[in-house]
């Protein structure tokens, strides 16, 4: 997790971050204009950039997506649910990287069916925490229900990334290697981890995400444990997806 502070040190994964900020910001900015809750969120196919970002550079991803969203939303119009948007955009291309790296060996560039099935479940997890804490945050603010955004959140970032990642990482992923900007060559290989630290940190992440998106999912239905159905909606649904979120960054720390 010290590579998130350590990559400030060093030029190139500055200059990666500014890119990436820059590239998802110029992406996001023109398809405001095409709402899918007015004010609120919009049809984002710049969605695919922060996960692609995420195999190739790695922390610096996570954020320039940050970032990059975050000017986006400047020109939509600032508000306190921005705060929710730079942290779930933080998520959204922080776990792709670490749990690819942590189950798979090959390119992040899917070609067989096993590949396959691994770029998905990182994809919808990274979509699941993205979502759970866009959902969250302006639900608690009063803005819009969690079912409703968060499914739409992570729908968009789902599809997006599912449809046009595998292509853009097919382009890109060789070209970055081959010039050595990939993040492993900017900051060095990563010590290897034990299999049951990997093991650990990808099982916390995955169950985190699931917790997180599903369990709010049903909170915000009133599927609640009886012992929270006389608590205010607002309280029960962070009693749910607050301790998930924590699990899955617990778990990303470790990978």
């Amino acid at each position: 997790m010290h590579e998130l502070s350590h990559m400030w040190r060093n030029t190139r994964m500055v200059v990666l971050t500014a890119m990436c900020a820059s590239f998802y910001a110029a992406v996001l900015i023109p398809f405001m204009v095409v709402p899918i809750i007015p004010g609120v969120t919009h049809f984002r196919p710049a969605n695919a950039l922060p996960v692609v970002c995420s195999f190739m550079f790695g922390p610096a991803a996570a954020w320039g997506a940050a970032i990059g969203n975050l000017v986006g939303d400047f020109f939509a119009g600032l508000g306190p649910g921005d705060l929710f948007g730079f942290i779930g955009n933080f998520l959204y291309a922080w776990a792709p990287y670490r749990l690819w790296r942590a189950c798979g060996t090959g390119d992040p560039v899917p070609k067989t069916l096993g590949a396959w099935l691994l770029f998905v479940a990182v994809v919808a997890t990274a979509a699941g925490l993205c979502a759970s804490t866009v959902g969250f945050g302006l639900q608690v603010l009063g803005f819009v229900p969690f079912a409703v955004l968060a499914n739409v959140v992570a729908a968009n970032n789902l599809v997006t990334a599912l449809v046009l990642g595998p292509l853009l990482l097919a382009v890109l992923y060789p070209r970055v290697r081959r010039v050595r900007l990939l993040y492993a060559d900017v900051m060095g290989a990563q010590p290897p981890l034990s299999v049951t630290r990997r093991t650990i940190g990808v099982t916390l992440t995955f169950a985190g995400a699931l917790v997180a998106f599903g369990g709010g999912n049903l909170a915000a239905a009133g599927w609640l444990p009886v012992a929270l159905s006389a608590w205010p909606p607002n309280l029960a649904l962070a009693l749910v997806v607050l301790p998930g979120l924590g699990i899955a960054v617990l778990g990303l720390a470790l990978l």
